[in-house]
């Protein structure tokens, strides 16, 4: 089994993140992987495998205030400020070549607010996973309310494992719970607790729980910045999408291939917002397909 080498990526305002890194001694580029909000970097673990096996070496890292990565102390999560931290992992593994970037829905969003940031040429090819630039308002609360749902924790990863079996349920729910422990950490009164600081939801999506129409206003703001990053997008892109995912609608995929006429797009049924967990082996085979065609 391939073992990564853990990395430490300082970033311009001195945040610390965590990284695993699967190198390959070949041609291929670079491939950086962006998780979700709420995850971290141990979601992509078979999926970095699998891509390392094809010859590509492969970085997944920890947004900001997840995982092992540092919290900010300020409690900053803007889509900017992410950008920025992806631009310096990729000049810590990548600042030579062109590598290609694979966001998963807030990694998605990371990429293309890095398209604000830089030129577009930094990137040798661009995958989003089940995200597009304006996302159906109703599956994007769904996802914040779920986050932001139990601040208390759970007083045993059993409990755990019955909420989130809830909330995926066409996802069957793991027989063995231990890797809930890369996602939840323990507390000194015993509770688990998510691996990601609360003010990430607090600073940033607060709006996605508000029926007033101003929580609409601050989403049509932000899907405007995604807009405008989506169109300097110059890279081979794909996108895909889970056709249960309540996030991405034909709509928004429709939208999303007129900003960017050369994506390519790939539907994975059985699989809702959480893609390379739902159905890792065709989300991996549909990327690597994607990226031997189109990087050199």
């Amino acid at each position: 089994m391939t073992s990564a080498v853990q990395h430490r990526v300082r970033t311009g305002d001195g945040i610390t993140l965590a990284a695993d890194y699967y190198h390959y001694d070949g041609n291929r580029p670079v491939v950086l992987l962006l998780h979700g909000g709420g995850q971290n970097r141990h979601a992509w673990s078979t999926s970095a495998r699998r891509l390392h096996s094809c010859g590509y070496s492969v970085v997944a890292y920890d947004t900001r205030g997840h995982g092992d990565s540092d919290w900010d102390p300020a409690g900053r999560y803007d889509v900017d400020r992410l950008a920025s931290d992806l631009i310096a992992v990729r000049d810590h593994f990548s600042a030579d070549t062109q590598p290609a970037v694979v966001g998963a829905s807030l990694g998605g969003m990371t990429v293309l607010g890095a398209h604000l940031l830089a030129p577009a040429d930094l990137w040798g090819a661009v995958v989003l996973v089940d995200v597009t630039p304006r996302l159906e308002f109703a599956g994007a609360r769904r996802v914040v309310s779920f986050m932001a749902a139990r601040p208390e924790g759970f007083g045993t990863l059993d409990e755990a494992a019955e909420v989130i079996a809830a909330y995926n349920p066409h996802r069957a729910r793991p027989d063995n719970i231990d890797g809930l422990r890369k996602v939840l950490r323990q507390r000194h009164d015993g509770r688990w607790v998510w691996r990601w600081d609360p003010a990430f939801i607090h600073s940033n999506f607060d709006f996605l729980q508000d029926d007033s129409a101003e929580g609409t206003e601050q989403f049509d703001a932000i899907s405007n910045l995604l807009i405008d990053g989506a169109r300097r997008v110059t890279a081979p892109t794909l996108l895909v999408r889970g056709l249960l995912s309540d996030v991405v609608s034909q709509a928004t995929v429709e939208e999303f291939t007129h900003l960017v006429p050369h994506a390519e797009t790939v539907d994975v049924s059985g699989a809702g917002h959480m893609i390379a967990g739902d159905d890792n082996d065709t989300f991996t085979a549909a990327i690597t397909d994607f990226l031997d065609r189109n990087t050199p």
